[in-house]
């Protein structure tokens, strides 16, 4: 949102330099305060470096060939040189310093705002309770300097609505605070109206070990296709008797190992964890990042796996958040977009209880485990038919066996359930395939049918959610069958939509959290076990060894916050 000044929108109070960042006070309205004095120096150093590589840049040639430092033709012009170089660095150095000087930030209202431009003036401004997350990004340059850069992501198609850089890392973490509490539908609290809003704790939920990081990179599709390359040129060299056909492998393999950096840089220590403010994501080798995703912001989850990753029984999990956008633009979408890179069938579990606190369904482990590994019998019953209540297949609608010669290897996979709060959607026989949406988060839907489709009387059922790497659709069900999703699911989002009456997040979480404590470490036994959790444990709050996370100096407006483990 554009203004045409940057000084403070009426209603609110002025800058106050002596105030730390990061602190908002307890009066409706906040102060304006100022980023890290160094960060337009952080984010302008390669400007910086061109200019003095573009002066510089001739001078050290010739010193490292034992020639004149200055060419006859200059010797006579180098004070104008160095007046001109030294009026380009202070007219840089002097935009730094007026870019930090009008660059400011408030929260206040309900809004983070954020001021800058001196010629052009702008100012951006983020509804806290339509913050989809919040990130704390530290280039290797911040994390020296010991800052970092706060990313408020709304719904608005991949592009942060407001970026901080840069705040002292104690700072941007304190702000991230406030501002997911006050999110949250918290206020501090009435008796100490002045203190800061603490960072609300933790519990640790996973970590992702480097070497299954690395195991699983080894194990990628990348590697399958570079391997088969090499064994195709080995081949061919052997039959044709030319050796240039090795040449061909030294781009794939610089790709594969720019690859394979890029992902293990940006995987590297990944740990998840659950507080109050969300689901609380952290990882990066150089360049660290920190995600917070508040429950129910996910719009779609994809539970995948790779053929040669069954071997270990490895999975990755991505998820569809307002404001990433399509993850496929570059690797830091890709990265950001990704709930656990890799992890066993009970890392999957523990985080499906995170995303979707109340599954559903009195049978989660039996629902979910039929979606990632189930097939339906080969026999002659398909279609509605072939999932009946009880049976072990889970109760997945698969297509019909009519299709067996459109998709001979897939149509004992592709199927759907749905549950009380969300439709489930497998498919791939060889890439198996799991995709969840929350009934609340569908916001259109469409039925396709080709003209073999037709000849064999079935359709494909999409779904409509945000951009992002999920793309929920129904493979080739029954015709029958995909009319009545369509019409139930259809119905099912409107009932959802009708129940989630707060945009306060945790207001629409407090019931349901409690059940994420119970689903976590009855995944975690029937894990161990190998058996389902029993259906009728009622929901439990945090056990003797699970911390408590309240947050001491908060309230709600509604009702209290709930207890998450």
């Amino acid at each position: 949102m554009t203004s045409d000044g940057s000084g403070p929108v009426p209603g609110t109070a002025g800058h106050a330099p002596g105030k730390p960042a990061g602190q908002v006070s307890g009066r409706p309205d906040g102060e304006w305060q100022r980023v890290h004095p160094a960060s337009p120096f952080i984010r302008g150093w390669v400007a910086l470096a061109a200019i003095c590589f573009f002066f510089g840049r001739d001078i050290f040639e010739r010193m490292l060939q034992g020639r004149p430092l200055l060419d006859e033709l200059y010797e006579g012009r180098v004070p104008f040189l160095l007046a001109g170089g030294g009026l380009v660095l202070l007219l840089s150095v002097l935009g730094f310093i007026m870019t930090w000087y009008f660059t400011r930030y408030q929260v206040a209202e309900g809004y983070v705002r954020v001021n800058t431009g001196f010629l052009f003036k702008q100012q951006r401004q983020a509804r806290l309770d339509r913050v989809q997350a919040i990130d704390i990004v530290q280039p290797l340059l911040a994390r020296i300097f010991g800052l970092a850069e706060l990313k408020f992501e709304v719904a608005d198609a991949g592009e942060s609505a407001v970026r901080l850089a840069y705040l002292r890392v104690d700072d941007a973490r304190q702000l991230r605070a406030t501002i997911l509490a006050r999110a949250a539908g918290l206020e501090p609290d009435p008796e100490r109206p002045q203190a800061a809003l603490p960072e609300a704790p933790e519990y640790a939920v996973l970590s992702v070990p480097p070497s299954r990081l690395v195991g699983s990179l080894l194990l990628s599709e990348q590697s399958f296709f570079v391997v088969l390359g090499a064994v195709a040129s080995v081949v061919l060299s052997a039959v044709t008797e030319n050796r240039g056909f090795y040449f061909y492998l030294i781009p794939a393999a610089l790709g594969l190992a720019a690859a394979y950096w890029g992902s293990f840089n940006k995987g590297y220590n990944f740990t998840a964890a659950i507080s109050p403010d969300g689901i609380r994501l952290r990882y990066g080798l150089l360049d660290t990042l920190a995600q917070t995703l508040p429950p129910g912001r996910i719009q779609a989850l994809k539970v995948t796996q790779p053929p040669l990753w069954r071997i270990f029984g490895w999975y990755r999990m991505q998820v569809n958040v307002a404001g990433y956008g399509n993850a496929g633009s570059n690797g830091e979408g890709a990265t950001r977009t990704t709930l656990l890179p890799v992890g066993l069938l009970d890392d999957v579990m523990r985080m499906l209880s995170l995303v979707l606190p109340d599954p559903g369904t009195p049978e989660p482990v039996r629902v979910f485990s039929a979606g990632l590994t189930g097939l339906a019998p080969a026999g002659e019953r398909s279609g509605a038919e072939a999932a009946q209540p009880g049976e072990a297949e889970g109760g997945f609608v698969t297509s019909p066996r009519r299709v067996r010669l459109l998709a001979p290897l897939g149509w004992r996979r592709n199927g759907f359930t749905a549950t009380a709060t969300a439709l489930l959607i497998r498919s791939g026989r060889v890439w198996r395939e799991l995709v969840v949406v929350p009934h609340q988060r569908t916001q259109s839907m469409a039925l396709h049918q080709g003209p073999l489709a037709r000849r064999f009387r079935v359709a494909d059922l999409v779904l409509h959610t945000t951009a992002g790497p999920v793309s929920p659709r129904l493979i080739q069900a029954g015709l029958d069958e995909a009319r009545a999703l369509f019409d139930a699911q259809a119905a099912r989002a409107r009932e959802a939509r009708k129940r989630q009456t707060s945009e306060q997040w945790l207001a629409q979480v407090a019931q349901t959290a409690p059940a994420a404590v119970a689903a976590v470490a009855a995944v975690s036994e029937a894990g161990a076990t190998g058996e389902a959790a029993p259906a009728d444990t009622p929901p439990a709050g945090p056990g003797p060894e699970t911390p408590d996370l309240h947050t001491p100096h908060h309230r709600q407006d509604q009702q209290k916050g709930p207890e998450h483990g």
